[in-house]
């Protein structure tokens, strides 16, 4: 619980460095409106000007919140798992698996191991193709922290990369059930349901996920799936308002485009790239249909 509520805490400073952009925006748009409808008037600032400037002064402030947050927290788990949990959280952010597996499995000898340590080891492992050792440490995870979500996305994760999408599914359901309010777990559910056939689950899956705020890596995901749901089922009203919340996160699509060398010579990986390809001609389509 406490670790739950560290990593809410740390995503607080994020929403209300969006609530300042919005702001921004707002007092922007209003002061462009005002100055349109008298444009002979004054031409010092308006309230509204300085509404807009102290939103971006918080949107600015609360960034650089969020980013020293993060640094805290991976500094904490530093501190908690061993000096060796840092370095190999950067190796696998880097795609070096081979180098991170090492560091991880002498945590676990020292007696260091977490569901972190071990969420971590699995996905190196699996990564670099040993997948039999990557699904004896997920059935591990499960097997010591059955009441931590982590430990069954973790095991989710190495079915995903098997292509067992409906055993990825099911490890998923059960870390929904732990945390519930998890836009992440919804949307890796309603996305491995879709790649398993399951168009119904997916479509509640993703609307879960949707009720919630996403980092922009699955908000650009979500979206443009749901968007497809909408305009199949003859919702064009839902399907446009889908199709807008893609296109403004779509600097997530960066994220997954980054990690596909990671997945090369795997089913998952090849139906993830198609995907992406998908996601990015509906982007053009979209631009587009803006520009004319």
């Amino acid at each position: 619980m406490t670790r739950r509520l560290l990593i809410v805490l740390a995503q607080l400073p994020l929403v209300i460095a969006i609530l300042g952009v919005l702001v921004f925006i707002g007092g922007i748009a209003g002061e462009y409106v005002v100055n349109r409808s008298s444009p002979f008037g004054e031409s010092a600032p308006s309230d509204l000007t300085w509404v807009a400037l102290v939103g971006l002064g918080v949107a600015a402030a609360m960034f650089l919140v969020w980013f020293v947050s993060v640094a805290l927290l991976l500094g904490i788990q530093t501190r908690r798992q061993g000096p060796g949990y840092g370095e190999a959280y950067r190796l696998i952010e880097t795609f070096k698996f081979d180098d991170a597996i090492p560091l991880l499995e002498k945590l676990i000898q020292e007696g260091k191991e977490s569901v972190d340590v071990l969420m971590l080891l699995a996905s190196a492992y699996a990564y670099s193709g040993r997948l039999a050792d990557a699904q004896r440490v997920a059935d591990r995870a499960v097997a010591v922290y059955p009441d931590e979500s982590a430990a069954y996305l973790t095991l989710s994760n190495v079915y995903r990369m098997q292509a067992s999408y409906d055993a990825a599914a099911e490890a998923l359901m059960r870390a929904a059930a732990l945390d519930p309010e998890s836009a992440v777990i919804w949307a890796e559910l309603g996305l491995l349901r879709l790649y398993a056939g399951d168009k119904v689950g997916a479509r509640e899956a993703l609307e879960r996920a949707a009720a919630h705020t996403m980092p922009a890596m699955y908000a650009v995901r979500v979206y443009y799936q749901l968007a497809n749901f909408y305009a199949d089922s003859g919702d064009a009203r839902q399907a446009a308002r889908a199709a807008a919340k893609m296109v403004s996160a779509r600097d997530g699509l960066e994220s997954w485009k980054s990690g596909l060398a990671a997945l090369e010579g795997t089913s998952y990986g090849q139906r993830l790239a198609r995907e992406l390809e998908q996601i990015e001609r509906a982007l053009q389509d979209a631009d587009a249909a803006h520009t004319d």
